[in-house]
């Protein structure tokens, strides 16, 4: 459906807090360190192919809870990202890292869907073909349960477990088999400028469906916090 739709599929590994330790008293004493832990996943990123830009690949280590805040700043306007760590610490692991690399920075989105049932704006190949990445790729991360509503960012990819810099921006109710991981979400002021770039339709020259944008977006960088 999408020509490279995509997204990451974590190793999970239980995480480690520490124990609480038990006061001469009897009492329990909590230990100062178990409040400052963090649940942590291992994720694997193997080399492949060549990079259209070229990073480090992410730390394997990844942070497995709370939310982080991206802001996307386009010639469009700022389209600000929730990600979840909870739901895709390995993708969001990945995207943060390129982020903070500048991966991202001066970019195309190349790829407008705007047909019923298909409202996506496909972005993060520095080449702008669709088909660059950043010289890994990594596992998916699903559920089997994943749905496509406006306002959701998910994981553009190639077949099963081939996540590596791509994503797409949902602006409208999409209907997509759950293949593509979910990574967050897209605050209202981003939802008003992918409408915008929507509004102006595409130039239909992909035969999978869409086109460029007639409104060319292009990304000037991407801030994580």
């Amino acid at each position: 459906m999408l020509k490279r739709l995509a997204a990451v599929s974590a190793v999970l590994l239980s995480a480690s807090l520490l124990a609480a330790c038990g006061g001469e008293s009897g009492d329990t004493a909590k230990d100062p360190a178990a409040s400052d832990s963090v649940a942590t996943v291992t994720c694997e990123y193997p080399a492949d192919g060549e990079a259209a830009r070229e990073v480090e690949a992410p730390p394997e280590e990844a942070t497995a809870e709370g939310t982080v805040t991206a802001t996307v700043a386009t010639n469009r306007g700022d389209i600000v990202l929730t990600l979840d760590r909870e739901k895709a610490p390995c993708t969001v692991n990945s995207f943060v890292s390129l982020a903070e690399q500048g991966f991202y920075d001066d970019t195309p989105c190349p790829r407008l869907g705007n047909q019923p049932g298909f409202g996506i704006l496909q972005c993060g190949d520095p080449s702008g073909t669709s088909a660059g990445g950043p010289g890994y790729q990594f596992d998916d991360e699903l559920s089997g349960d994943e749905t496509y509503p406006a306002g959701t960012i998910a994981m553009a990819n190639a077949g099963p477990d081939t996540n590596g810099s791509q994503f797409f921006l949902v602006f409208a109710d999409s209907q997509f088999p759950p293949s593509y991981t979910v990574f967050g979400t897209i605050d209202e002021g981003g939802l008003a400028v992918l409408q915008e770039v929507a509004d102006k339709g595409d130039d239909g020259s992909n035969p999978a469906g869409g086109g460029a944008p007639k409104q060319s977006v292009q990304i000037e960088s991407v801030t994580i916090g």
